[in-house]
């Protein structure tokens, strides 16, 4: 089990953490999201031992975590990193950056494991390249390999498919996160995109302010995001009154609606000027005016600047929203 104790830090232009405190099981996976310069990375860094905390202890099961004032080298065996910054060796090929800690007196084995892990990142007929050649979205995909190989128990991952090509993402996602639940390793990523963990992640916990400010399961926290900025973690979404929404209702609340949530009427609801349709392939993301205020959905073909529509959620929604997000919460 990892623990992480009442962490805080700073660099010299400031406070970045403040009494960061979680626990992750074993074989569970966390996700650690938030905006650019939240703390993501500089987390991470602290449980892998590359900063020092100023405050605060990590911990993997009765194993204290030392940080660089106690240790010439970071790390621990049984945690590995994989960084935005490649720990790759350029002159060498692939296939040997990967087999480079199995061992040699089990030859049938390690040519099986590298096998496998060139499967994994799609690298096949890669394998007798030397990585100097490769792209830098390839050169990521071999050092996920390299840390793979050594079998951890903990991996942390750091915006790990930043630089790879979009059409290939999907499946690689699918075969590190399914991977690593077969193998019961514990994961934590990273990451501003929610497309890394949504489908994969068992938790997430959420850094705004030096502070976490949500810890949940990742799919809960998606259904009722507590505020703007976790829901525009997930996607586009929207404020709306309610009682515009649904007329019988007795509320000034509003609530937290995702663009993919609306459903278009030509009769009542909440009443938008088209301003401008943006083509996203299977449908169009619009961006309504109402009340001076942009609204953004979705629909199913091109609408024109100036007419006008009505937009409509479901009472499941509402619901939802009401028992997941505290009125005063401001995004």
């Amino acid at each position: 089990m990892l623990r992480v104790k009442q962490v805080s830090f700073s660099y010299d232009k400031g406070s970045v953490l403040e009494d960061i405190s979680f626990e992750l099981k074993k074989g569970e996976h966390l996700a650690v999201m938030g905006e650019s310069g939240c703390g993501k990375s500089t987390l991470l860094k602290i449980i892998y031992g590359t900063l020092q905390t100023q405050e605060g202890e990590v911990y993997w099961g009765k194993k204290k975590v030392r940080g660089p004032l106690y240790k010439l080298l970071p790390g621990e065996r049984f945690m590995k990193f994989l960084s935005q910054e490649f720990d790759l060796m350029p002159y060498t090929t692939v296939e040997e950056n990967i087999s480079e800690f199995l061992s040699v007196f089990y030859p049938e084995e390690l040519k099986a494991r590298t096998r496998e892990l060139l499967w994994m990142i799609e690298m096949e007929e890669y394998a007798r390249v030397k990585v100097q050649h490769l792209s830098g979205g390839q050169q990521q995909r071999v050092a996920l390999a390299r840390v793979l190989a050594q079998k951890p128990e903990l991996l942390l991952l750091d915006e790990p498919f930043s630089h790879i090509d979009n059409f290939r993402k999907n499946s690689l996602r699918r075969n590190l996160f399914d991977y690593l639940k077969e193998e019961k390793i514990t994961c934590l990523t990273a990451t501003h995109d929610q497309q890394d963990v949504l489908p994969f992640a068992d938790r997430v916990i959420v850094l705004k302010n030096q502070q976490i400010i949500a810890d949940e399961p990742i799919l809960d926290l998606y259904r009722r995001p507590g505020n703007m900025y976790i829901a525009s973690l997930f996607g586009e979404a929207n404020r709306i009154p309610i009682h515009i929404m649904k007329s019988y209702a007795d509320t000034r609340r509003q609530i937290i609606v995702y663009a993919h949530e609306f459903r278009i009427s030509n009769r009542s609801g909440l009443r938008v000027e088209i301003k401008k349709s943006y083509p996203m392939g299977s449908h169009d993301l619009v961006r309504g005016d109402y009340e001076g205020q942009p609204v953004f959905f979705h629909s199913e073909k091109p609408l024109q600047p100036g007419t006008f529509v009505f937009l409509n959620i479901s009472l499941e929604t509402i619901n939802e929203r009401l028992h997941g997000q505290k009125p005063e919460t401001d995004g």
